[in-house]
């Protein structure tokens, strides 16, 4: 069944995406398009991804390459911010 019928995109497709590491829509957008025309599939995509572990995280936790093929940034954390007052 198609997911995306702007760009033909089935279930079976989103899913193989899934297994190889995409785990937003974003993600799935960025390898299929998907999401990236009208939008109305991006809940359904959603759906199909559901809540559970997310590969490129535990990857990204390890400090490997993800499975779509690139370099997995480590989370940055922002810096923190120190006010100095004039003496």
């Amino acid at each position: 069944m198609y997911v995306c019928s702007c760009f033909g995109i089935t279930e079976q497709q989103v899913r193989d995406h899934a297994d190889k590491g995409a785990c937003t829509p974003r993600q799935i957008a960025s390898v299929s398009k998907a999401g990236t025309d009208c939008g109305s599939c991006v809940r359904r995509i959603q759906s199909l991804l559901g809540r559970g572990a997310c590969p490129r995280r535990e990857l990204a936790d390890q400090g490997e390459q993800d499975v779509l093929g690139a370099e997995v940034p480590h989370i940055r954390q922002a810096p923190r911010v120190v006010q100095v007052q004039a003496a």
